[in-house]
């Protein structure tokens, strides 16, 4: 009884004395020898400057008076007390992200019971991420308030104590060379979690160079080609490509060249709102309107791929120009197309590039987009490059005609797939009526294509126009999502799905999980995300699945189909900076493993091997 009045007392009976340290000692019991802080507070950086963008580590250093001690993060039940707090006061755009504290200690409370916490120095890390347009030259104020309970051998007292930090932006990080030890023993020493935080940084034993990082990017961009995303805009430019080989060599090269301008701009504004807003990679997919509307646009061109109707030479030449005669502005628009539907598919090798493209300053981080609208546009490229290498493409031909309508099933699938995504957007009724409003879309094709032909009468034609419009319009009128988000994840409740428990992710759940000591997989994840579906295909693996349960993981899911901030901050904290990731947190290891962007049977089963070790 007597460990429970004695904090209890010391946190309702005597608040007048909670604004600040130093403490008189006499009001704690600690004799009349003068005026002595039992806990002091400094905020510490491991860089005297910083670069835009770029993350760096903060510590708040906590000096112990002899005998005085402080609580962790979280306290287990049995132990009375207040656990510590740092409440974070940071300028306009700056992101703090937790780090694990180190392991609290055993030592005995005011009446002699087992309590744990903390004494003489300790460093209570952070991560600090300035604005990617923050000003070079100007400076920024870091302030924290620690918020606790200070015990010596006698009686407790809960205190607040302000500490803040002046860092400049430059162009480049420079190291405080002062602080650079405090950080380094600071997190040598750890030997276990029990103060997990919420959030940390990938277990990379180093940082790759950013020259494998630019690699990185145009190989991603490469790949990108044969994802499923991009396979119909593919289809599109073979057919170019064929037709294109009896024209001459400049001309060829024109296309080669337009087309990636196409990509290169679009890359560039994609890459610009990333930088600027700090959104994710396939942002715009985690709008409703954006999804509907590259459905109907997919629907479109299917059915006019599958020969249904032809757009005509009135019409804007754009999608003429894709399908026939393929004219610069063709080219042009399947870049911008093909950066469009390649976002749903964060690649093999391009999930690295984009998590340091959203950290790193602005030149640099457009560097990495341009490298990755290069590696999407270079197979098109050489092919308009070498002639040679068109030259040995099939002659155009009656087969043509056959080929383009097969492709439109690609399109069709497109379709299916955006209808799936809005799934996890949109719910009952409306969903229906969205889809029912793509009929009304392909009705409105059909009659275009069925009376808008030239041989029929003017008046004809033109009634065929407006019925088409009419139901063109209308339908997507009618089906235009008014609802952009529906309720996060936090909301729901545990799924059975591909053959394991799925919890919603919360940065709480996750901190109360591994503070318990409980292994945790966490699947971040959208269904815009082409790469997170395949990768759901191990899950159902037997093996695999009694791993889970030999093991006792608890598996949570961070579904980012519609934009949540918590999980942004929570994938880019652990160096990546774009869905798919997947991590496991091991008991008693201070870092979080990141499994590959690819998953298969064998390299999650030997991530959860380790839980052996």
């Amino acid at each position: 009884m007597k460990s429970f009045l004695l904090p209890l007392f010391a946190l309702l009976a005597v608040p007048a004395f909670s604004q600040s340290i130093p403490f008189d000692p006499t009001l704690l019991g600690g004799g009349g020898d003068g005026p002595k802080a039992l806990v002091t507070a400094t905020l510490i950086s491991e860089v005297s400057s910083a670069a835009s963008g770029a993350t760096f580590r903060v510590a708040v250093k906590l000096v112990h008076a002899q005998g005085a001690h402080t609580y962790g993060k979280v306290l287990p039940p049995e132990i009375i007390g207040k656990p510590t707090k740092l409440i974070w006061t940071l300028p306009e755009g700056w992101k703090m992200d937790e780090l694990p504290w180190p392991a609290v200690h055993p030592f005995k409370g005011v009446d002699g019971s087992q309590s744990e916490g903390y004494d003489s120095i300790v460093f209570l890390p952070a991560k600090i991420t300035p604005p990617a347009n923050a000003t070079i030259g100007t400076k920024a104020e870091l302030q924290v308030k620690v918020d606790g309970l200070v015990c010596d051998d006698k009686s407790c007292m809960p205190f607040k104590v302000d500490a803040k930090v002046s860092i400049a932006i430059a162009a480049q990080a420079v190291t405080d060379t002062a602080q650079s030890a405090a950080f380094g023993s600071s997190t040598a020493t750890e030997k276990k979690t029990t103060d997990t935080a919420a959030v940390t940084t990938s277990g990379a034993a180093a940082p790759p160079t950013f020259l494998f990082v630019m690699f990185s990017a145009f190989l991603g961009g490469l790949i990108l080609n044969i994802m499923p995303c991009v396979f119909p805009v593919l289809g599109i430019k073979i057919v170019s490509i064929v037709q294109q080989s009896g024209e001459d060599r400049k001309q060829v090269v024109m296309h080669g060249l337009i087309y990636t301008l196409g990509i290169l701009l679009s890359f560039w504004v994609l890459g610009g709102l990333v930088v600027a807003l700090g959104k994710g990679w396939g942002f715009q997919l985690q709008s409703a309107g954006f999804n509907y509307a590259l459905a109907a646009f997919f629907l479109i061109f299917g059915i006019n791929m599958a020969g249904i109707f032809e757009i005509g030479a009135s019409a804007v030449g754009v999608g003429s120009n894709l399908q026939m005669k393929h004219g610069l502005s063709g080219s042009f628009f399947s870049g911008l197309l093909a950066t469009l539907v390649s976002t749903p598919c964060s690649a093999p090798f391009l999930g690295t590039a984009l998590g340091f493209a959203v950290k790193l300053p602005a030149p640099q981080a457009m560097l990495l987009f341009t490298l990755i609208g290069l590696g999407l546009a270079s197979p098109f490229l050489l092919l308009s490059i070498f002639p040679s290498l068109v030259s040995v493409l099939p002659r155009p031909g009656a087969w043509m005609e056959s080929f383009k309508q097969g492709m439109s099933f690609l399109l069709f699938g497109t379709v299916f797939f955006m209808l799936w995504v809005l799934t996890g957007m949109i719910e009952g009724l409306p969903l229906l009526i969205l889809m029912l409003s793509l009929v009304l879309v392909a009705f409105g094709c059909w009659v275009y294509g069925r009376w808008s032909l030239p041989h029929k009468p003017a008046r004809t034609r033109l009634i065929a126009l407006v019925l088409a419009l009419a139901a063109i319009v209308g339908g997507l009128y009618l089906g235009w999502p008014h609802v952009e988000k529906q309720p996060g994840t936090a909301e729901h409740g545990a799924k059975f799905e591909n053959g394991l428990l799925w919890e919603p992710w919360s940065a709480a759940k996750v901190q109360e999980l591994t503070a318990a000591g409980k292994p945790v997989y966490i699947d971040f994840t959208a269904k815009w995300c082409w790469t997170c579906q395949v990768n759901k295909r191990v899950y159902p693996d037997p093996r695999l699945q009694e791993l889970f349960k030999k093991y006792g993981v608890v598996t949570l899911k961070a579904d980012y189909t519609n934009e949540d901030d918590a999980i942004k901050q929570a994938f880019t904290a652990l160096g990546r900076g774009a869905v798919p990731v997947n991590v496991l947190y091991i008991p008693g290891v201070k870092e979080p493993l990141v499994l590959p962007e690819i998953l298969t049977v064998d390299n999650v089963s030997e991530a959860l091997k380790k839980l052996d070790k």
